[in-house]
């Protein structure tokens, strides 16, 4: 199976699971899947790159990974969970927003007066095993960061894609998506010749 196939496969397995944290009592009102398709119509309506687009839908794929369809979805460390599988047909814009996207949570918790308060209960008591709040110098690390502003845009994207109901473009539309910018990865640039 290939790499499209093989996400597919996971959104179609695990997708329809309720979107929570370390049980029910930490439930968002949307599906995972319903998550992921939100967060890459946002990130299509704000004109991102097509890379960072893939980015937001993919960014909690590490929750449906290696788990029985019917396994509560976990969070613990989701960010890198699905990495080495997608970074066998993608570069570094999509992977590093998805990798960063919890630091981001972090920082702007870190830097923005409100933002905590803002957050679902569900993303606020994750926030507490994540790590929390950042100190000055992870700050700084973080900021460092090549996709650091990317990992910014996404988390705000995540903090918005969660209504129940909302309508989005199918998962089969974000898959032609995916295999587009897969075929873009694989294509060498041609080389003009005056």
């Amino acid at each position: 199976m290939d790499l499209i196939g093989k996400i597919e496969a996971l959104f179609l397995r695990r997708g329809g699971l309720a979107y929570c944290v370390h049980g029910l009592e930490h439930r968002e009102p949307v599906t995972a899947l319903q998550h992921a398709l939100q967060c890459a119509q946002l990130a299509e309506w704000a004109h991102a790159d097509i890379s960072l687009v893939a980015a937001a839908l993919l960014h909690d794929l590490g929750q449906l990974i290696d788990a029985a369809p019917e396994q509560a979805l976990q969070d613990d460390e989701h960010e890198r969970r699905a990495l080495t599988l997608l970074a066998t047909g993608f570069g570094a814009e999509v992977l590093e927003p998805i990798r960063l996207h919890v630091q981001a949570k972090r920082y702007l918790v870190s830097t923005e007066a409100g933002y905590e308060q803002a957050l679902s209960p569900a993303s606020r008591h994750s926030l507490t095993l994540q790590g929390g709040r950042m100190n000055a110098e992870e700050r700084l690390l973080f900021l460092a960061q090549p996709h650091a502003s990317a990992a910014l845009q996404l988390r705000r994207w995540d903090d918005l894609a969660k209504h129940p109901g909302k309508r989005t473009p199918p998962l089969a539309y974000y898959m032609s998506l995916l295999d587009e910018l897969l075929r873009e990865t694989r294509t060498p640039p041609r080389l003009l010749i005056a």
